[in-house]
């Protein structure tokens, strides 16, 4: 694949960029209208609903008719569920760790880059009551490594976001930088917002960073040739996400050791696998055309990132990791971090209802390997953290009361296997959670990698209220709040 010249002149870039109409609000969610068997509007479908209800009332007959029975059926799933989980995060870890899934670009290959040569880029920042943080943006923006004249950097905000819109009118912007004000009108969503800086760009490539984002200033570069190494079907290339912030208080080290786990081994290896990616909310790198032609995100998805994944994968595409990290705060306050986590259940959940939607169309579309992956990351690991305080209840049940009732639906099989998932398991989880701190090389978060389990119940709570409000309020966007880590210690 040879690098497009693109444009070489920013005039020519915003002059693209601003000619004809400016997208509408009904452009911005044309997804409900055009595809609205994969839009996250509706939480369930017409067929999802009658047959959660048949389930339920099968449910309800056969615990007033075996009850016993029952709760052992229940029991022997719910295991073989954490059996299956628990064997596929393993292997796709072994994976990552013996493969190898990044696309490696060299020094000597970024020094061949010549700026003459480079594509035209957009880089979109949503931004949402960040007035606080606009200063440290243009700085993290300004220095990366890539010509001014070939970038458009759209800073999206809403109307009624004043504070910010201030902020970035007293910030004296560079001549690259533009503000964008998204039309009015529900959702009010990050993705919304990505979707009018997309129909707004003529850029080649198109790349997500949040607002307190510090991506490696060479990121745009790695991007550009580890796209040049890539079959054409690889579309989009996700950078590693990790925290300048991991050893400000106990719960920045355990979200640390979490993003480790899952942006340097877990993603990885479902690469190596070719399996759909969820991708993260941030530095995401896109061929604009392509995205365009799927129709951007999901506005009414509160894990655009995830959906958008799974909808590249499903429709033939491919996606890469890159060896570049983009920084970022890690949420440092309890009740903002629940916040966060819960609008993430809410999300992974509504992205496997709309997929699950139809279930045999998906596995012909798949395969059951990338159908069982699906399973596992987008739906099973929301399950998980239901499931958890459950049992970690009934085995502190039994260790206090010896309550016989427990006994009769763990028979010698299903507590064996239990058992197991309980010791071997979690050690595994335990494991894995250290192998990410000595592969980042932080050696000091080890310590807390052991402890991970508290961290666990966490993010239990934060899956309950995500269902809570999938019910109630299943479009609202739980703002993450940012600027709690004082800007003068981020290193770089």
């Amino acid at each position: 694949m040879q690098f497009s010249r693109g444009l070489t002149l920013r005039k020519k870039v915003i002059d693209g960029m601003t000619t004809g109409a400016a997208p509408t609000h009904d452009d911005l969610i044309k997804v409900l209208h055009e595809r609205p068997d994969e839009c996250a509007y509706w939480t369930l479908s017409k067929g999802q609903r009658i047959g959660l209800a048949v389930l339920v009332l099968a449910l309800a007959i056969f615990l007033v008719w075996r009850p016993l029975q029952t709760l052992l059926v229940i029991n022997a799933l719910c295991i073989l569920f954490y059996l299956t989980h628990i064997s596929f995060k393993f292997y796709v870890v072994w994976r990552s760790l013996e493969r190898g899934a990044e696309v490696p670009v060299s020094a000597d290959e970024l020094a061949a880059l010549r700026d003459d040569d480079l594509p035209t880029y957009s880089i979109l920042v949503p931004l949402y009551h960040e007035a606080s943080v606009v200063p440290g943006l243009i700085a993290g923006i300004e220095s990366l490594d890539y010509p001014a004249d070939k970038l458009d950097i759209q800073l999206l905000l809403e109307p009624h976001d004043e504070e910010t819109l201030a902020a970035c009118q007293l910030a004296n912007l560079p001549s690259h930088f533009r503000v964008q004000v998204v039309p009015p009108g529900p959702p009010t969503t990050k993705p919304k917002a990505c979707n009018y800086g997309l129909l707004s760009s003529q850029a080649d490539y198109v790349v997500i960073y949040d607002a307190e984002d510090r991506p490696e200033p060479d990121q745009l570069k790695k991007a550009m040739a580890a796209f040049a190494k890539c079959p054409e079907q690889v579309v989009c290339l996700q950078a590693k996400l990790n925290y300048y912030n991991p050893h400000q208080n106990l719960l920045t080290r355990w979200f640390t050791v979490e993003y480790s786990s899952w942006f340097d081994l877990f993603l990885p290896g479902l690469t190596s696998m070719g399996s759909p990616i969820p991708l993260g909310g941030t530095s995401n790198h896109f061929k604009t055309s392509v995205l365009k032609a799927l129709g951007g995100w999901d506005p009414f998805n509160v894990t655009e990132d995830c959906e958008l994944g799974v909808r590249l994968h499903r429709r033939g595409y491919q996606t890469r990791m890159i060896d570049s990290t983009t920084w970022e705060e890690a949420n440092s306050r309890a009740l903002s971090w629940l916040r966060q986590r819960s609008r993430w259940a809410k999300g992974y959940l509504q992205t496997y209802l709309v997929y699950m939607r139809r279930p045999w169309r998906l596995l012909g579309q798949l395969g059951l390997k990338h159908f069982i992956s699906f399973q596992m990351t987008v739906g099973g690991s929301t399950a998980c953290f239901l499931l958890n305080p459950i049992y970690w209840l009934l085995t502190l049940l039994w260790l206090l009361t010896r309550w016989e009732a427990i006994a009769l639906v763990f028979p010698l099989t299903i507590y064996a296997l239990g058992a197991f998932c309980l010791y071997v398991g979690n050690f595994i989880f335990i494991y894995l959670a250290v192998a990410a701190c000595l592969n980042r090389r932080d050696f000091g978060l080890v310590k807390y990698a052991i402890l991970i389990p508290l961290y666990w119940l966490l993010m239990s709570i934060g899956a309950y209220k995500g269902v809570l409000q999938l019910l109630v309020r299943p479009h609202y966007w739980e703002k993450t709040d940012h600027g709690f880590f004082p800007p003068e210690e981020i290193a770089g």
